[in-house]
């Protein structure tokens, strides 16, 4: 993989909410992002190739937590450890400022994604009854420490 990360900018909103329609049934809106990059408790990087952002990874802290909010590869650039290196990057950064615990929510159907977080050490605590609207799927919630 041949693609750099760098802390996200307003800049990238545009990209960003192209990648996530590329990528999720339910994508956020270029409005979504913007305000997400301009929320000081969210911090966002990005993956980018021949200047296109190819990815892309965020994060809310909250206290001493770290709340992954999303995590996206373009499909053509899936399975070459760029999850896997963006999700290590916001796991050491946020490690910086004190957050040792880290929680997401995954579609229970997401086989690849379920298993990036295992091989980072989340583990399944929970689940959240049909929290996506547009199939009424389950999420799964998993946790760090």
């Amino acid at each position: 993989m041949n693609g750099i990360i760098r802390k996200a900018s307003i800049n990238d909103a545009d990209a960003m909410a192209e990648l996530d329609r590329i990528c999720f049934t339910l994508p956020w809106s270029r409005q979504a992002f913007l305000h997400e990059l301009s929320n000081e408790a969210a911090f966002y990087i990005v993956t980018a190739t021949a200047g296109k952002i190819i990815g892309y990874a965020g994060m809310w802290s909250i206290i001493d937590e770290g709340h992954i909010t999303n995590l996206a590869v373009h499909p053509e650039h899936r399975k070459m450890g760029l999850g896997e290196m963006m999700l290590s990057e916001m796991i050491r950064i946020s490690g910086e400022d004190g957050i040792l615990k880290h929680t997401l929510e995954v579609r229970a159907s997401n086989e690849p994604a379920i298993g990036l977080y295992k091989k980072m050490g989340f583990k399944i605590s929970g689940i959240r009854k049909e929290y996506y609207s547009d199939n009424m799927e389950d999420a799964l919630i998993l946790w760090r420490e």
